[in-house]
């Protein structure tokens, strides 16, 4: 009978650990197809599908995810914004599908967590994964400029900033227009940008940048 209630003690003690054990189970849902209005033409097709959090649905997402480590995740956002104006009559609200930026998953917490990535637009902006790396071409506020950019999901400011040639982005360009989405090769971790007729290759190296020149990948291809 002593025993009794230490026994209640270490059940109760133990208990906010194996709640904290539990194991989140993350999932997708079925493929819908919505229309996506990128601006004043044509909406075009888009495929959204539910993440869903322990059977409770988080956000809305598209495309595929790219897996960074087994316990985590990134996937692109997919949300429906209200169109309506002041004078629309009340409560007629116009609900629009856009495509949004990035979220990481963590399995383990079960965690959403939307990333912040430097100059990205989410209708201009191609992306590239690999491994923890992401590369586009991000925008000026103004739309006047146009960048090359690696980001890395473990810090804040971008790996790779640097400017492309050309006049920014006109009023009514297509998505993903910026720039054709980055080209990766690995061994050593490279990432090429295409912009118009010209290409700039970068190799990454940890936190340190360095441009790769013709020069250099003919000395290589010679060895």
């Amino acid at each position: 009978m002593k025993r009794f209630p230490c026994v209640c003690l270490i059940l109760f003690l133990a208990t906010p650990v194996l709640a904290a054990s539990k194991p989140h189970i993350i999932t997708f849902g079925k493929w819908s197809s919505v229309q996506w209005q990128t601006g004043d033409e044509k909406p075009v097709p888009l495929k959204v599908r539910g993440l869903f959090v322990d059977g409770k649905l988080k956000e809305f997402t598209t495309g595929f995810p790219h897996e960074i480590t087994d316990g985590l995740f990134a996937v692109r956002r997919a949300f429906r914004v209200n169109d309506s104006l002041p004078e629309d009559p009340a409560g007629a609200a116009k609900w629009q599908w856009q495509r949004g930026g990035w979220l990481l998953v963590d399995r383990a917490s079960g965690r959403v967590s939307a990333m912040n990535l430097p100059e990205f637009d989410a209708l201009y902006s191609a992306s590239s994964w690999y491994r923890d790396y992401v590369a586009y071409c991000g925008i000026s506020d103004d739309g006047k400029k146009i960048f090359a950019v690696v980001a890395q999901i473990s810090r804040r400011k971008p790996v790779l900033k640097k400017p492309l040639p050309g006049e920014g982005i006109a009023e009514d360009a297509a998505p993903d227009s910026a720039c054709p989405a980055p080209a990766w090769q690995r061994a050593p971790a490279r990432v090429t940008f295409t912009s118009g007729d010209s290409k700039q290759t970068y190799a990454i190296r940890g936190h340190v940048v360095d441009i790769v020149n013709d020069n250099e990948d003919e000395a290589e291809g010679s060895q």
